[in-house]
């Protein structure tokens, strides 16, 4: 396998609709075009693993591209992996919904963890800035959690056309911090149009940082809440701008 760090690697699963080798191909040439990627399939149970350097979100936009819906089912070891769905706290009406991102969180080793950080539907073209708060007291909005303990210097840029609606945009970015994921649960993840990181910006929006599933340690078919299936309740966090 080609990467830039063999360090920097790790594992993620993802849900893949697939029946035989037919399939398998078509994956393979579908992701040919992101390097340093190991693929694992597992036909039956219709799970890719996936090792590498790439964002899981680039992992599913490019399955995407290709006609192929991916869910992830975990991401890095046990306990190396959390997750933040970023909400906006201003009024949004009722057809709408307040999630504006999602954060995938996942440790490569003990120096390096990796933030994916997908906005979509930001009512602001330009550059906005992630960072890690002490406190995951959402009361208040981005307001009530405390003082940034890790601040991305490195922006998102966000100036693609949003599929929420005309004058909203969308935007990515893969960003590393030398933070063990454990030190993350429970805090709140912000992300502003304020370079210096301070709430009360143009705009905010934020989440809290809770714990996901590792590699093979998520393999239900049906959620025992709701009794739907994974992509039913896939479909619902698309309604939900959850992506």
């Amino acid at each position: 396998m080609t990467a830039t760090n063999f360090d920097d690697v790790f594992e993620a699963n993802y849900a893949v609709d697939m029946h035989c080798e037919s399939c398998t191909k078509d994956i393979k040439t579908c992701l040919s075009s992101i390097p340093g990627l190991e693929l694992n399939f597992y036909v039956p149970e219709k799970i890719l693993n996936v090792k590498g350097t790439a964002a899981p979100s680039t992992i599913i936009s490019t399955l995407q591209k290709c006609g192929r819906d991916a869910i992830i089912r975990g991401t890095g070891q046990p306990n190396s992996a959390a997750v933040s769905i970023l909400e906006t706290f201003g009024p949004v009406s009722s057809n709408d919904t307040p999630v504006r991102g999602l954060a995938r969180i996942v440790s490569a080793n003990e120096h390096k963890t990796w933030f994916d950080i997908t906005l979509n539907g930001v009512p602001h073209a330009g550059k906005y800035y992630a960072s890690i708060r002490a406190s995951g007291d959402i009361s208040k909005g981005a307001q009530s959690t405390g003082e940034a303990i890790q601040k991305f210097d490195e922006p998102i840029d966000c100036d693609t056309p949003s599929d929420l609606g005309k004058g909203l945009y969308s935007g990515q970015a893969f960003l590393s911090a030398s933070i063990p994921v454990w030190q993350l649960i429970g805090r709140g993840f912000l992300v502003t149009t304020n370079a210096d990181h301070k709430p009360g910006s143009n705009y905010d929006i934020c989440g809290v940082i809770a714990r996901s599933a590792g590699i093979w340690e998520n393999d239900k078919q049906v959620c025992a809440c709701s009794g739907k299936s994974v992509w039913e309740e896939r479909k619902d966090a698309l309604n939900r701008n959850i992506k």
